[in-house]
């Protein structure tokens, strides 16, 4: 049983900043990309960031969602298996549920399909 547990939400001011992070825990044999997503109300889920494997302990290239790029930082720590989102210079548009995401196999044998994590509120207003 795959589980990620994403932590480090919260209420902030337009300005401050936030870091989530999202462990993977369970039977896993291997993690390809992992990312953030977030859902507004009323609106679509997207993807903030991602951050591939890179066959270091740090992970690989990175891409962002263009309305983040510069205040939002996504990294990884492959040995504990962890992502995390630094943002900072948060603006009320940014205020949605901050989904994690991890394309993994729990087998050598098994295929690649894509995990979710519970969701983590995070509220920008004054």
């Amino acid at each position: 049983q795959v589980q990620l547990v994403e932590s480090g939400g919260g209420l902030v001011q337009p300005g401050g900043s936030l870091r989530l992070s999202c462990a993977a825990s369970g039977s896993i044999f291997s993690i390809y990309a992992m990312g953030w997503y977030r859902q507004a109300v009323g609106k679509q889920r997207e993807l903030v960031a991602r951050i591939t494997s890179g066959g270091s302990t740090s992970g690989g290239s990175t891409n962002y969602v263009d309305s983040v790029k510069g205040r939002f930082t996504i990294s990884r720590d492959n040995a504990k298996k962890t992502v995390y989102l630094q943002m900072n210079s948060l603006k009320p548009e940014d205020t949605a549920v901050y989904y994690c995401n991890a394309d993994l196999k729990v087998t050598i044998a098994s295929g690649r399909r894509d995990y979710w994590g519970q969701g983590t509120q995070v509220t920008v207003a004054s």
